[in-house]
């Protein structure tokens, strides 16, 4: 007789570290006829806080709904702070960008090759110059243009696109607008933002130019959550490149954005990948 066909989950969750987390979980999804493909744990020395990630196979018959419900009483036994998700859904990500356009364009070249697991609705710039590379992807691109005296009204527009399209998730693909603390704390753990690394040391404008004039040999990004404190969020990954004293101003830039390009579409995939967890700070990312 052919087995039933299966679908896959992936339950995240991270508690106060006691015995029996792990026995709890795994005889959960076995008495729900889930079986177990990938685990991951770690356990923060010092702090008492456990996390834990897998993923398993489940029963055509049940719902990611059904199983969540079940759930329930495990995890308030345990007091767990946990998600629970179908592993082949895509997170819906809205890309923010300004004139920049090697990180909006990495992340659609690797989306349209099926690299990331995200659906995008759409892409929200303060310019126009880069509609063509949303047109060139058949993705509807919108023009909301920021000004000291209409940045709140700017962003009640974009929260309202957030909401209608349903969005889970903002990246800002060089976004160059700095977000208000009301809209970073609508939307907490789900803007993901990149940054050259040499932050805090060469902060303002030309940074490159800087960094080359004290002669740096490592060039670098951060991807990260944002926050209300500005480029300050828990880091998800991070990019480092050697450079050396041959490296003029321009070969930093284009060093930076190779950084930036691989820095953030790992932290995004991992994100839609739900293996990013907060811990403070921090992030704990099972990559």
């Amino acid at each position: 007789m052919n087995a039933q066909p299966t679908h896959q989950l992936v339950l995240t969750l991270d508690c106060e570290d006691q015995l029996g987390i792990v026995h709890a979980v795994a005889g959960f999804l076995v008495s729900h006829g889930c079986n177990i493909v990938d685990s991951q744990q770690f356990d923060e020395n010092g702090a008492n806080r456990f996390f834990l990630r897998v993923q398993a196979t489940y029963p055509a018959a049940t719902t990611i709904d059904a199983l969540r419900a079940a759930f329930q009483a495990t995890a308030d036994a345990f007091a767990m702070c946990w998600s629970l998700a179908e592993a082949a859904e895509r997170v819906r990500t809205l890309l923010m960008v300004s004139k920049a356009p090697h990180c909006m364009s990495d992340l659609l070249e690797r989306w349209s090759n099926g690299q990331l697991p995200v659906e995008i609705p759409a892409i929200v710039s303060n310019h126009r110059d880069l509609e063509y590379i949303a047109d060139r992807f058949a993705i509807p691109f919108v023009h909301i243009p920021v000004a000291p005296d209409t940045k709140a009204a700017a962003e009640q527009e974009l929260l309202a696109l957030i909401d209608d399209q349903k969005i889970e998730l903002v990246v800002l693909a060089r976004y160059m607008q700095v977000l208000s603390d009301d809209l970073c704390s609508a939307l907490p753990n789900r803007i993901i933002n990149i940054h050259h690394s040499f932050l805090p040391g060469f902060k303002g404008s030309r940074p490159y130019h800087q960094a080359h004039a004290r002669g740096v040999k490592l060039v670098g990004a951060s991807a990260h959550y944002v926050t209300a404190d500005l480029d300050e969020g828990p880091i998800i990954e991070q990019e480092v490149l050697r450079v050396d004293h041959r490296a003029t101003p321009e070969d930093l830039v284009v060093a930076g954005r190779e950084a930036e390009r691989a820095a953030l579409a790992r932290a995004v995939r991992w994100h839609a990948e739900h293996r990013v967890m907060i811990n403070g700070r921090r992030t704990v990312v099972f990559n």
